[in-house]
């Protein structure tokens, strides 16, 4: 369980300025193994929410607390998906799998063992000796996926993972994410700026303010599970996707 408490964070202003706060007050509850979406206006901090999650960005004030034990820094806990890949260029496919493995002391053979058999399960098997530069954008991506389910975390956080991608690849990228949280039973927590991907994905969308960022609204989807192909049609689909543009055009007014 994640438990954050009053949490703010403001980060030094240009030339002078007042301090921007980025997060102000945010509470919220996170149970095990949800799936939880981070939907909001640009600039409302669900990114700095998510680092401060991992331990990487300290806050002001407030608590984050994961399984009652409060985060002070990066720990063994979470593990991270960007956007931007963040895949090491100059390693190849299986080494870059397996580099979580090998700052944690694990053998050569068992970490690449394990990075051969998440390879195999996002569909790059056979791409183990291809450098990034080699992959299509899509198939970097599944790369930082096994990359961080390597290292067997209880939270999984990305942070809008499937932006840099076109929509025929996103979609692909979500089924297969669904499909490999069926067999691993993670918690996630997942930055996404679409409202579709928000509802397709997750068991709850926490929709945030306009900077600084609070929670505004917390949706239980309530979807089925697995999601098949054609949920946009389902009737709660269509009427939450109304719900949350309806409030996302009001704070953007």
């Amino acid at each position: 369980m994640i438990e954050l408490r009053g949490c703010r964070k403001a980060f030094p202003g240009r030339d002078g300025q007042a301090p921007v706060v980025v997060l102000d007050g945010v509470d919220l509850t996170i149970r095990a193994q949800e799936f939880v979406c981070l939907l909001g206006p640009s600039g409302c901090g669900k990114t700095t929410l998510l680092k401060a999650i991992a331990g990487l960005v300290p806050l002001d004030e407030g608590e984050i607390r994961i399984d009652g034990r409060s985060v002070t820094g990066p720990g063994n806990d979470c593990a991270m998906v960007f956007q931007d890949f963040a895949l090491l260029p100059w390693a190849d496919v299986l080494s870059n799998v397996a580099f979580g493995l090998e700052l944690r002391g694990v053998p050569r053979a068992t970490r690449e063992q394990r990075a051969q058999e998440l390879l195999a399960a996002v569909g790059l098997g056979g791409f183990e000796r291809h450098r990034p530069r080699q992959l299509s954008g899509g198939m970097q991506q599944r790369v930082g996926l096994a990359r961080a389910l390597a290292v067997d975390p209880k939270i999984l956080l990305m942070d809008e993972p499937f932006g840099a991608v076109d929509a025929q690849t996103r979609r692909l990228l979500q089924e297969d994410l669904l499909a490999l949280l069926d067999r691993t039973r993670k918690t996630v927590v997942f930055v996404t700026h679409s409202m579709a991907e928000a509802l397709r994905l997750g068991d709850r969308v926490v929709l945030m303010t306009s900077r600084p960022g609070r929670v505004r609204d917390t949706i239980e989807v309530g979807l089925p599970r697995p999601r098949p192909p054609d949920i946009e049609k389902h009737p709660r689909f269509v009427e939450l996707k109304d719900y949350l543009w309806q409030q996302l055009r009001e704070m953007n007014a």
